[in-house]
């Protein structure tokens, strides 16, 4: 890499710390607010998946809020375990990935704090609030659709992102009996890619391709690419290193592909692809308002989801390719909405221009940039190296 282009990182590096330090206090119990202008409240999912970034930026500020935010989320839990969409709102249910995205979050802050018994009481209630969220003896995780971070988009049934997510948290709190349940399930085949039924369930691995489903229930599943949800099944060690191999060369073929019809500009992956068309039989009227293809969750490009692929590239040791993503994603989070700054940090970008379309300085695409470049720059992944 060039000297240049090893400062604009660095850069970008400083200014990352810059944007969630501004964010680490907001105007709801002076939890960490989700975007520094555009999203005051503190939203879970994305305060938790930031945890990633600031666990490893090592800051005593940061990881002060951090630790904040996750003892709130546990006197906030509701009875039966579920974990809250608001960190300050004890009310507002639903969410289908908060729960486990807390798991993820305490399981690596015990590390971080050096205790293994930090928040045990709330993490055993949500593990068995995650326990009934299956609907069968099978582990598979169930959800309704739009309950995950993909708010806009349909995912029934079992979605590849709650379950990944769940099946990492459950290898960073050393459930290792629960995970290696849930990772068998995960890997059986759809039913629908495996018509003669030679799996005892539907699972979320679809025959002859090398990633997994974006959702699978009974006889039917999706067989569109979920770059979250499959990244995640690197980095934790679901994808055994030949299917993660398989999985990149797939990606880079489709995205190569993307360029040339002109679909994505930028050098980086959607977040979800083929996108959803107007005559496709999942299209729903709602898309062609907030959810157009190429848009937000219908193959935007995400930051936060392009830190956790880089972060995945490095756990198969592509080093070369991690660098590459690293640099095409610095590039990216310079453009802002607002012309002032020198870094934007959106929120999501259009897969056909590489126009920020979302809130900038938002916190979780600060933060898992400073985790992708610190997993570039050291050739490891902190937190899950000890799992994979």
């Amino acid at each position: 890499m060039t000297t240049e282009n090893q400062n604009l990182i660095k850069s970008a590096e400083k200014a990352a710390l810059e944007v969630l330090l501004h964010n680490s206090k907001g105007p709801f119990l002076d939890l960490p607010r989700t975007a520094a202008w555009g999203y005051p409240e503190p939203y879970t999912r994305d305060l938790l998946i930031s945890i990633l970034g600031i666990a490893t930026s090592k800051n005593p500020a940061l990881i002060n809020s951090m630790r904040s935010v996750l003892e709130t989320l546990a006197k906030n839990q509701s009875y039966k375990g579920q974990i809250p969409s608001f960190v300050h709102d004890k009310n507002n249910l639903g969410s289908s990935d908060t729960t486990p995205l807390f798991l993820m979050a305490v399981g690596i802050f015990r590390k971080v704090l050096d205790d293994s018994l930090f928040l045990k009481d709330a993490a055993d209630k949500a593990l068995l609030w995650m326990e009934y969220q299956c609907p069968t003896s099978h582990y598979l995780i169930a959800q309704q659709p739009t309950s995950d971070w993909r708010d806009e988009q349909w995912v029934p049934g079992y979605g590849l992102f709650v379950n990944t997510l769940t099946y990492t948290g459950l290898k960073l709190l050393g459930k290792d009996k629960n995970a290696k349940n849930l990772g068998n399930a995960i890997n059986q085949l759809t039913y629908a890619s495996d018509e003669s039924h030679t799996s005892p369930h539907e699972g979320l691995a679809i025959k002859d391709k090398p990633y997994y489903a974006l959702w699978s229930y009974k006889v039917y599943s999706s067989d569109r690419f979920d770059l979250l949800g499959n990244s995640l099944a690197i980095l934790s060690g679901l994808a055994i290193p030949s299917k993660a191999k398989d999985m990149v060369d797939c990606i880079k073929a489709a995205s190569a592909s993307m360029q040339k019809n002109k679909a994505l500009a930028p050098d980086l992956t959607p977040n979800f692809f083929p996108f959803i068309e107007p005559n496709d039989a999942d299209w729903l009227p709602r898309y062609s308002e907030f959810n157009k293809p190429g848009d937000y969750h219908n193959g935007g490009i995400w930051p936060f989801i392009s830190g956790f692929y880089i972060a995945a590239l490095v756990a198969i040791k592509k080093y070369d390719l991690a660098e590459k993503e690293l640099l095409a994603l610095t590039k990216l989070i310079k453009i802002a909405r607002n012309k002032e700054l020198e870094f934007g940090f959106n929120e999501w970008y259009k897969a056909q221009d590489g126009n920020p379309m979302g809130q900038d300085w938002q916190t979780w695409s600060a933060s898992n940039y400073l985790f992708a470049a610190q997993c570039v720059a050291e050739k490891r992944t902190p937190f899950f190296d000890s799992i994979q």
